[in-house]
């Protein structure tokens, strides 16, 4: 018993990773307490908040991505749809639109349990780039929705298209 308590007293806090992985792209961030942690960044196309939380518990760690728009009450049938779509295509991680906000949120979780300081850094690393590259790849999506009075199926089955290069 006592080698367990000594163990789990020396593990470190995932969340101390994140602060690294954060302050290495000079991002500014809010520790709240031991167990979250918000940062609001600029993506290429809009902003997002994000919010990792730290489950001791389950040795998991969650991260939300959310976008700085809210879709419009019109659209929210529309959303929903979306939704099915978009996270039939997911490997990891998914998209969801809470009620009581409306705004669009991309959702991933970690099991970390084994991993050291630096192995912790690069999964949290990659946790944050693939949320990233979810949110930025559906974004003029969740735009319409949001934008757009009503939404028609035909602007949004042209902003699923995935496309290649920028405009």
């Amino acid at each position: 018993m006592g080698l367990q308590i000594e163990a789990f007293e020396e593990r470190a806090n995932p969340l101390d990773c994140v602060e690294d992985v954060l302050a290495s792209h000079n991002w500014v961030f809010n520790r709240m307490n031991d167990d979250e942690l918000t940062v609001q960044i600029t993506g290429k196309s809009c902003d997002y908040r994000l919010f990792f939380i730290w489950q001791d518990d389950l040795n998991a760690l969650q991260l939300c991505v959310q976008y700085d728009m809210v879709v419009t009450p019109q659209n929210m049938k529309n959303a929903a749809d979306i939704l099915m779509q978009l996270n039939e295509n997911l490997w990891m991680g998914h998209f969801d639109i809470p009620k009581e906000t409306s705004t669009p949120t991309f959702r991933q979780t970690s099991l970390l349990r084994g991993l050291n300081r630096e192995d912790s850094s690069e999964t949290i690393e990659d946790l944050v780039d693939i949320s990233l590259a979810q949110c930025e790849r559906y974004q003029s999506i969740f735009h319409f929705l949001c934008t757009t009075t009503v939404a028609n199926d035909q602007t949004l089955s042209l902003a699923l298209m995935d496309t290649s290069g920028e405009a």
